[in-house]
């Protein structure tokens, strides 16, 4: 499948906002918030800039993982609104340039799902095959998503006297997804939330999910079916599970032209590409960097760049119609399993020194402006960095104003507390009592008297007007988005220089991850000749020679965008 219309790849300039409907607004005061108070906010995250909306599960649960756990695939979480309140959504963000996708979590269900429920009633119930069913745990079992959470993977019911598959917790019992009547309520689930008007979906746990389509013991499960509903045509054979995801991407390019899959592939980079399509690009249409990510923090650990460096110059080239999704925090734990365990270590020292802030062995439960100790060049610089990699940034809701996280909450709720909107009674989130609140508010430095978005929405020296200046930037500056990356040399360990480059334009972006002022020589690519180099972040330029070198100067823990500026451009900075 190749797509040429470039109106089309929207995502590929597209900043992408998550947020969980039940932590951003509360507005019928019932301590909980709600698609009416997301409403509310619309023309706030227009303001800011954001293209889409990531909304994280709002389907019906029991609410044990927090909306993960799912009972019904058609529905809107009574807690949160209805349906009528989430078009309203769709048709508001519409109206404001906004598109709207949602978690797609197919890997598992609720055990108060009433497939589950009905499975489970007796071993020859029609949906007994929805889920994976048998007679002993096999002898070397699979280890569980979360160490620690569950003994294992496999739970006995006692009604049927058979085991089944949980590969996260056990209240979330794994979907058959080899059973071809799941793959074709999962089409069908995609193309209810498709024609209310979403723009495609985040797909949780790509691997989990996939890994579901052909067990490796065909007792295990059903084997391989054909899902008519999915692919359209009946006649195609999943045994090889990317198949299936290639059936979901075309499906999804039926119903809408532009839809996209953003995909939580946390592998290595090689095996990463295969979930793309390789040179075709016809299964996911952007994934999340991790190995990028993680490679930020042990940069910002040692104060030197190399690591991060080294994971941009070794990103696999990707097709046109694929992208890298680039994030510094998201809603889970912020997982640091692709580090070595020396280099895991050295970042749970700098940012993660008590076991309370550490979560399953490999990942760190805080945000990032309490890891960067609260000052304000770093956390900066970071999200600096985060808008200048080429690829769509991914924003977590309250990055933008530098919210912190709750401890006291506990694993990965810790950073999924109420929005701060103002310095008031319950940080402006809701006027119900505090002790009726989803969630607890961030407490100390970070707590909404400090840190909310009235006091910085009309502060030009706040980190939100900071970060609307960089989405602005970013959303100018098309080659980020399209154009390739080039890891430019310069001497200092501590500063990563690079260049994004393509038919849209050429920028060279630097930032500093230590502490001290630097004169930085830097090669301008293709600069010979009369060239410039402009800042966008502030004002400014710097001279180039006319054999294209140059040199620039960064304070410490500084930043700067380099607009590259021949002297026939006719281009607006």
């Amino acid at each position: 499948m190749r797509m040429t219309d470039t109106s089309d790849l929207w995502w590929k300039t597209a900043v992408v906002y998550c947020l969980d409907v039940e932590t951003f607004m509360d507005w019928n005061d019932d301590g909980v918030g709600d698609l009416d108070g997301l409403a509310h906010r619309m023309d706030y995250l227009a303001e800011l800039g954001v293209t889409c909306l990531w909304l994280m599960p709002f389907y019906p649960t029991p609410d044990k993982d927090d909306g993960y756990d799912i009972t019904d695939y058609y529905g809107v979480d009574a807690r949160l609104g209805h349906h009528g309140d989430l078009v309203e959504i769709l048709r508001t963000a519409r109206d404001r340039g906004m598109r709207v996708i949602a978690d797609l979590v197919v890997n598992h269900t609720s055990d108060k799902h009433p497939w589950f429920k009905a499975s489970r009633s007796s071993k020859d119930n029609p949906y007994r095959d929805f889920y994976v069913w048998r007679d002993e745990p096999p002898a070397n079992p699979a280890d569980t998503v979360f160490p620690g959470e569950e003994d294992g993977v496999w739970e006995l019911d006692e009604k049927t006297g058979q085991y089944y598959l949980h590969s996260f917790y056990s209240h979330q019992p794994d979907l058959n997804v080899s059973n071809p009547k799941v793959r074709e309520e999962i089409a069908k689930v995609m193309g209810f939330w498709l024609e209310l008007g979403l723009s495609g979906f985040r797909v949780d746990a790509v691997p989990y999910f996939l890994e579901a389509v052909t067990p490796e013991d065909p007792e295990d499960r059903d084997g391989p079916g054909r899902d008519s509903a999915a692919d359209g045509t009946g006649d195609d054979d999943y045994s090889d599970p990317h198949e299936y995801l290639r059936s979901l991407r075309g499906f999804l390019g039926r119903r809408t032209g532009d839809g996209i899959l953003l995909g939580e592939v946390n592998l290595p980079r090689e095996e990463q590409v295969t979930y793309f399509g390789g040179d075709e690009a016809d299964e996911l249409t952007m994934q999340f960097d991790f190995v990028g990510m993680q490679n930020l923090y042990l940069s910002l650990a040692r104060g030197d760049a190399r690591a991060v460096a080294q994971a941009l110059a070794d990103r696999p080239r990707l097709p046109r119609e694929a992208q890298w999704a680039n994030f510094v925090r998201n809603h889970d734990e912020l997982t640091l399993d692709k580090l070595t365990e020396e280099e895991r270590q050295e970042v749970f020292e700098a940012f993660a020194p008590e076991e309370e802030m550490r979560i399953y062995g490999r990942g760190i439960t805080r945000r990032v402006p309490s890891m960067l100790e609260g000052d304000p060049r770093r956390i900066r610089m970071v999200y600096s960095l985060l808008f200048s990699l080429p690829g769509t940034p991914v924003l977590f809701y309250g990055e933008e104003i530098g919210m912190g996280e709750n401890l006291d909450v506990g694993g990965r709720e810790a950073v999924r507390t109420p929005m701060q909107w103002s310095s008031g009674p319950n940080g402006g989130f809701s006027r119900a009592s505090e002790r009726r609140l989803v969630a607890p508010l961030v407490e100390g430095g970070f707590s909404p008297e400090h840190v909310n978005v009235a006091d910085q929405r009309h502060d030009q020296d706040s980190m939100l007007a900071f970060v609307r200046t960089l989405i602005a930037q970013y959303r100018n500056s098309t080659e980020i988005g399209w154009g390739d990356v080039r890891v430019l040399d310069q001497p200092h360990t501590s500063v990563l220089a690079h260049e994004v480059a393509g038919a849209q334009g050429q920028m060279i972006a630097l930032h500093n991850f230590g502490p001290e002022r630097l004169t930085v020589p830097i090669t301008v690519p293709d600069g010979t000749g009369t060239t410039r180099l402009v800042d966008l972040l502030q004002a400014g330029e710097t001279d180039v020679a006319e054999d294209g070198s140059a040199e620039v100067v960064l304070d410490g823990y500084g930043y700067r965008w380099l607009r590259v500026v021949h002297e026939d451009s006719r281009r607006l900075l």
